[in-house]
């Protein structure tokens, strides 16, 4: 459904697979777990162009993937955060631009380490991301935290009640900061499935029922959110 496409990212030339709906759709940046712009990623970026929208999913690896969990762990430690940022800025301004794309903010939906991103991209471009859903998100590099105070869209985001990275209780003591200023941000720990219950691609941690009950909530949620 989708192609791989280049946008202009300060200076230079990112990449990124994108879909988008017949007829046009709500924008939606979509990025990518530790594995890289895999298979998986692209499904979901057809998967969000089929509900209506236009999604642009960002390779912030800039061509390289892995299956290898070790080798997946070096490429997210190696990743250099300021030109991902940059890379995901200048999705958002490609995806913003595009005439398919009917809205004036953009959706940022991510997994894993893109669930972590996603928050910070949220936070980075709050004049732009109108609406975030994390996917078990976290952030792995030292002095990468948000500033969640510049934090404007609403989040809603889903967690893995036997999720060893980013448990219950990481979760609930991120609900209480962002609660603790005000922000408007919902955490759904989905009960009973592992750290990426949503990929499909892993059957060993795939949980269908609670992947699609997060997929009808995510949707309607940025439906809602970005007109």
């Amino acid at each position: 459904m989708g192609e791989i496409i280049e946008f202009p990212s300060n200076g230079s030339n990112g990449r990124g697979y994108l879909a988008e709906a017949a007829g046009g759709g709500p924008a939606v940046i979509v990025i990518q777990e530790w594995w890289g712009l895999v298979p998986h990623i692209c499904e979901v970026v057809d998967r969000f162009a089929s509900a209506g929208f236009t999604a642009l999913a960002p390779d912030l690896y800039r061509g390289e993937t892995t299956t290898e969990p070790d080798e997946a762990g070096k490429l997210m430690m190696a990743l250099n955060l300021d030109r991902a940022a940059r890379d995901m800025s200048g999705a958002i301004e490609a995806l913003l631009a595009r005439p398919a794309t009917t809205s004036s903010k953009v959706g940022v939906v991510g997994f894993c380490m893109g669930g972590g991103l996603a928050l910070k991209l949220a936070c980075d471009r709050a004049d732009v991301v109108g609406a975030c859903a994390p996917f078990y998100g976290l952030i792995p590099w030292e002095g990468a935290l948000p500033d969640w105070s510049k934090l404007q869209a609403p989040v809603r985001g889903h967690y893995a009640e036997l999720d060893g990275f980013f448990g219950p209780a990481a979760v609930a003591e991120l609900q209480a900061t962002l609660d603790g200023l005000g922000k408007d941000a919902q955490l759904t720990v989905h009960p009973g499935v592992q750290h990426a219950f949503f990929n499909d691609h892993r059957p060993e941690v795939y949980a269908a029922a609670e992947a699609e009950v997060a997929w009808e909530m995510t949707i309607s949620f940025l439906s809602s959110a970005l007109g």
